[in-house]
């Protein structure tokens, strides 16, 4: 069994809604609220949590009640170290309560799959060769490796969490993924018919960037370029995920960054995965020396630094993330990528602007699937 280690009090930041609350989603908006609250802040009061979300005492006392009877919520005794007045009882997340199942698809040739805590612990960890499947042999697989993995999980299982590659809408249909051989495929219903559990699909570069700032502690004007077969980016901007007119924001694996460069998949020439995508930056280096391969490396570098200018210039990011093999992206590649930001930038855009490597490292995918389970199922993110 691997585990990783996360504190179970603060939990990163949370996603702004973009929604107006309707009158008759306002209970279910408050709920969300304590449960944002419990796990991003940690154990709290009962008077405390009314003051945070700035709702009534009585109104607390009753939500509160009902997520210890649905075991979500439990008390945890007095605040150490309080001495004058009627002690306040302080009630908690139960991280233990549920978990959640977590699948990434990134990789075409292995499935990787967790399973998860309420509060990012991973329980439980699995992977499972693809062998070329494609389409539908593939779907059978992922319903296979997901039933495989609910059977892992040791308390009830909240949901099913998938970040898989492809544009991907809202409702977790796979509008396109061509090296899955998805097309219009209704990936989230299909699992969730099959498994009897829901199920969540998104993009798995938006899925890292969830995973990114609720467990990694990213700033909410943040890009995040997972980088593996081929390359995509997540992006949060003032604490809301940006999905893009037809959810394929992020998507500048495709953009054209090389003049006259090598044919890509997608049929254009010089696109950045061409030069920056795992295959290419292995190709790039294999057989050289280490400084003829840093050199390499920080040419590609600085392609990327000027692909990325653009946009970190018409968003005005915080930071520039980096997913991927830490052999090829952490050093040479990410230190030329951030000093061209820097000169191709107004130094009131690329003042205090970071580009570093992914917090999560390889289970940035996997948390950020829980992201997206915690998001439907509790309001939380």
């Amino acid at each position: 069994m691997a585990t990783t280690t996360r504190s179970s009090g603060r939990v990163g930041a949370r996603l702004r809604a973009t929604s107006k609350v309707l009158p008759e989603h306002a209970r279910a908006h408050n709920r969300s609220l304590v449960l944002q609250h419990l796990f991003h802040e940690g154990p709290t009061s009962r008077a405390d949590l009314a003051r945070a979300t700035s709702l009534t005492r009585v109104t607390i006392s009753d939500l509160v009640s009902v997520l210890i009877a649905e075991g979500l919520v439990e008390e945890l005794g007095t605040r150490p170290g309080q001495r004058v007045g009627k002690p306040a009882i302080l009630v908690g997340l139960r991280g233990d309560a549920f978990q959640i199942v977590s699948l990434d698809l990134t990789d075409a040739a292995q499935m990787r799959g967790a399973v998860i805590s309420l509060t990012g612990q991973v329980v439980e960890r699995r992977t499972l060769d693809v062998d070329g499947r494609t389409g539908e042999e593939l779907t059978d697989l992922v319903a296979r490796f997901a039933r495989l993995l609910v059977a892992e999980a040791t308390c009830p299982v909240l949901g099913i969490g998938v970040g898989s590659p492809g544009v991907i809408d809202d409702q977790g249909r796979v509008i396109e993924a061509p090296n899955r051989g998805w097309y219009d495929v209704p990936l989230a219903e299909i699992l969730t018919d099959r498994i009897g559990l829901p199920v969540q699909v998104a993009n798995d570069a938006n899925t890292a960037a969830l995973g990114e700032f609720t467990y990694g502690g990213a700033a909410s004007g943040m890009l995040l370029l997972l980088v593996g077969l081929g390359v995509g980016a997540g992006i949060v901007v003032d604490g809301i995920r940006v999905h893009g007119l037809r959810f394929a924001a992020g998507e500048l694996g495709h953009t054209t960054a090389v003049d006259d460069g090598e044919l890509c998949a997608c049929g254009r020439r010089g696109c950045l995965e061409t030069v920056l995508s795992t295959r290419a930056l292995r190709s790039a280096v294999e057989g050289k020396d280490p400084t003829t391969a840093d050199a390499d490396l920080a040419d590609v570098g600085r392609v990327l630094g000027t692909t990325l200018a653009p946009v970190v210039s018409a968003l005005n990011l915080a930071e520039v993330l980096l997913s991927g093999p830490a052999d090829l992206l952490d050093g040479p590649l990410r230190e030329a990528a951030h000093e061209t930001l820097q000169q191709r930038t107004m130094p009131a855009v690329s003042a205090g602007l970071q580009l570093r490597m992914s917090s999560l490292g390889q289970d940035v995918v996997l948390l950020g699937a829980a992201v997206l389970v915690l998001s439907a199922q509790l309001g939380v993110s």
